[in-house]
């Protein structure tokens, strides 16, 4: 009988077919995006489009203290990932993030609106008054001027960080 040679694999289909690191790699990677949403708060964990068994595998881990079986669990949320609608759970990722962002700009915002009115005292508070006509001008004027009294004399902001605080808490952010 004459010996058969294998078939010479097609170089197209070698090609299609990830390699083997490549597996690892997107496992690990799902098993770091499993880790990333057992950390959240369970609050943010509902804003996903996660599944029951997959909410269970969540809520079992905190159950979980040996080294070892940790890290098996962790490889089965990875599995369980898997079957996730992934393209969902980004998007919820990308708007927390985008959240953030404007959380982020929204504080820079403030904090330019506070450095402004210690530098230029009444006049800045004006200028805050004249955008945000709701806000406490005698409140403001006077950590202002605390504001400015302690820059002068060198101590810690503190009121600094209260006048930020008031402007927080009228711009409700």
């Amino acid at each position: 009988m004459p010996k058969q040679r294998p078939e010479p694999i097609d170089i197209d289909e070698q090609e299609e077919r990830p390699s083997k690191s490549q597996l690892k790699r997107e496992m690990h990677a799902l098993q770091a995006l499993g880790e990333t949403l057992i950390a959240m708060r369970p609050a943010e964990r509902a804003r996903f489009p996660l599944s029951d068994d997959m909410l269970r595998a969540i809520e079992e881990t905190s159950r979980i203290r040996s080294h070892e079986g940790r890290r098996r669990h962790m490889q089965y949320v990875g599995k369980l990932i898997r079957k996730e609608d992934l393209t969902a759970i980004q998007g919820v990722f990308d708007a927390i993030e985008q959240e953030k962002e404007q959380r982020d700009h929204a504080f820079h915002r403030l904090e330019k609106w506070r450095d402004r009115m210690v530098d230029e005292g009444d006049d800045g508070v004006d200028l805050f008054m004249a955008d945000y006509p709701n806000a406490d001008r005698q409140a403001l004027r006077q950590l202002v001027r605390n504001a400015r009294k302690e820059r002068e004399q060198g101590k810690p902001p503190t009121s600094s960080r209260k006048l930020f605080k008031h402007l927080r808490d009228t711009l409700a952010l």
